[in-house]
């Protein structure tokens, strides 16, 4: 017989000086997402997790956490600068979008001109981008994921504790209810 592992708890706590963060401080429900923005299965849960946003308004804080596979997603890792550069112009949560949604688009041509869509100083953009600035940030993100167990994308955390089942909306969002009823 084989017991069940036992869930690997959020190794790094939300810090709302460092992460990116959506909904409010004092939700009663965090949900942390480690994603890859070239992972077909992030991309196909983002819609999910904006209905989760949606639908529990203020009852939800959303964390996004970068885990870019550069094995398998030869854009990964330079997605996810991308993501932290639009961020230091105020711009993370627009180019995250832009990133889920242009998965098949992720050349440095198309990063520059997703900058430039969203009226960023894209010299600064080029140049943070060329010298991999925010590149420490990432891998930051990426050994907090290693170490709470994140093996694959998309990886959630619902208030603290991994969650293992589907990703559908329906299933999600019981879990999150679930685990912010327990905790």
């Amino acid at each position: 017989m084989t017991l069940p592992t036992p869930a690997v708890p959020l190794a790094v706590p939300v810090d709302d000086s460092r992460d990116h963060i959506l909904g409010p401080a004092d939700a009663p429900i965090t949900l942390v997402e480690y994603a890859d923005f070239e992972c077909p299965h992030c991309g196909a849960v983002h819609p999910i997790v904006k209905a989760l946003l949606e639908q529990l308004g203020n009852q939800l804080r959303f964390v996004f956490r970068h885990f870019p596979l550069s094995t398998m997603h030869r854009h990964a890792m330079k997605a996810a600068e991308a993501a932290e550069c639009a961020g230091a112009q105020g711009k993370f949560w627009e180019m995250h979008d832009i990133l889920f949604r242009n998965q098949q688009h992720l050349e440095d041509d198309d990063l520059l001109r997703y900058a430039g869509d969203l009226k960023l100083d894209v010299s600064r953009f080029e140049q943070d981008l060329e010298r991999h600035a925010y590149l420490p940030r990432v891998q930051e993100d990426y050994r907090g994921a290693a170490r709470s167990g994140v093996k694959g994308t998309p990886a959630f955390f619902t208030n603290g504790i991994r969650y293992k089942g589907e990703y559908d909306l329906q299933p999600l969002m019981a879990a999150v209810r679930d685990t912010a009823a327990t905790t």
